[in-house]
Parts: C-alpha cells; sequence; structure tokens
C-alpha cells in the first residue's frame, strides 16, 4: 500500500512541474486524494460491501470533485490534474501512466447491463472536456484532445480530435494532410458549407428557369403582337 502511495506522489511530479515538495502534494492535490479514496473503496466494493464503498466515494465526490465509482479499475501512477468535473463509470477500466485533466468524462451511452464503460489502455493523455463514451478501447500511447468525443474504438498510437471524434495522426503521421491537429476539423462547419452549396445550386436551377419562363413569355407575347398586326 505505501509503495502504491509513493509510486503516485512519484507521478504527480513527473507530470506537473507546479509541484514543489512531498508536503504540498500529499496534502494539496484533489486529484491524489481521489485516486487513495477510489483505491480504499474499490477494496471494500471487491468485498461487496457495496454501500460503504459508495458511501467513501462520495465523500470522496464532494471533497474532491472527481467521481469515480468505486467497481472501476485503475492502474498504476495515474495522475489527474485540476481534477473537477471528472466522471469515471463502474465498468471503466484504465491502464498505467494515464494522464486525465479536469471535465473528462469515461462514461456509458445507455442503459445497457454488463461492460458499458470504456478501457483506456497505458500512457494515454485525455485533455480537458473530452467525453469517451460506450464500451471500447482506447489504445495505447494515444492523445485524446481537450473536447473531443469519442464513440467507437482508438487503435494504438493515435491523437484524436473533435466531435464526433476522429483520427487525425497514427503512429505520428498525419492520417490526410487535409487534417491538421492544429485546426481541430468541425463536423458543424463542414454540415453548414455543404448546405450552402446545395443552396446555391438551387438558386441556379431556380434562376434558369426564370430566364426560360421569361423568354417563353416573351416569344408568345412577340407572336400574339405579330398576330394581332395581321
Amino acid at each position: 500500500m505505501l509503495k502504491q502511495m509513493r509510486s503516485d506522489i512519484r507521478a504527480v511530479f513527473d507530470n506537473d512541474p507546479a509541484a514543489r515538495s512531498r508536503f504540498e502534494v500529499v496534502f494539496t492535490y484533489a486529484g491524489l486524494h481521489a485516486i487513495w479514496a477510489h483505491r480504499l473503496a474499490h477494496g471494500f466494493y471487491k468485498r461487496r460491501w457495496f454501500t460503504l464503498a459508495r458511501i467513501i466515494s462520495q465523500i470522496s465526490r464532494f471533497m474532491t470533485g472527481v467521481e469515480i465509482h468505486p467497481g472501476a479499475v485503475i492502474g498504476q501512477r495515474l495522475f489527474i490534474d485540476h481534477g473537477m468535473g471528472i466522471v469515471i463509470g463502474e465498468t471503466c477500466e484504465i491502464g498505467d501512466d494515464v494522464i486525465i485533466y479536469q471535465g473528462v468524462t469515461l462514461g456509458g451511452t445507455g442503459k445497457e447491463k454488463g461492460k458499458r464503460h470504456p478501457t483506456i489502455g497505458n500512457n494515454v493523455v485525455i485533455g480537458s472536456g473530452a467525453k469517451v463514451l460506450g464500451s471500447f478501447r482506447i489504445g495505447d500511447n494515444c492523445n485524446i484532445g481537450s473536447n473531443a468525443v469519442v464513440l467507437r474504438e482508438v487503435p494504438n498510437n493515435c491523437t484524436v480530435v473533435g466531435n464526433p471524434g476522429r483520427v487525425v495522426k497514427r503512429n505520428g503521421e498525419r492520417v490526410s494532410d487535409r487534417l491538421d491537429h492544429t485546426q481541430m476539423p468541425d463536423p458543424w462547419i463542414d454540415s453548414l458549407r455543404f448546405l450552402q452549396k446545395e443552396i446555391e445550386e438551387i438558386r441556379e436551377q431556380l434562376g434558369n428557369e426564370d430566364k426560360q419562363k421569361a423568354e417563353q413569355r416573351r416569344l408568345e407575347t412577340q407572336q400574339y403582337i405579330g398576330d394581332y398586326e395581321i
């Protein structure tokens, strides 16, 4: 237990340049407190003391702003930075050396039974506000961009951004030159551009039809005047 706590403290120093001393880390880092409380609650959960486990998790949620279901499985050296608003579901599994920022949700998509939350691989970074929803795996060494919404499995060594989440890098190379990580793809903008193109095409068609009708009326008028003169 003490060895694991030392490992958790070491993870803070490895990932947060603002950490100054062990005393400061132990007494002021809410993310660390949430992890320790979860380890305690998870121990009771495995012994089927479910109510006591939930009480501990709820006290931790109130004190730290981080909600981790006692049934979630967390690996070694998890680092939670500015953890307010983080939610980790019951059947979620998190690997080793994972970094999670504030506002992240590792949740489900409905009321299905059994495994319904994601599995996070090793060495994964999940940016602030990201949502990973569903029973699938995020591969090792992946980066999930801030505010990304991930709804399907991600292979190893990928970078995911956008809503819905898209893989923009794999094994350090861009999946497409058109997708730039510094310019996150926006499906709403793409949809609006498509609609604008459709509207312009419809206007052009209507304009051509109006021109044809006007020309037809002109010819009919000329023919009527010619018949009248005769």
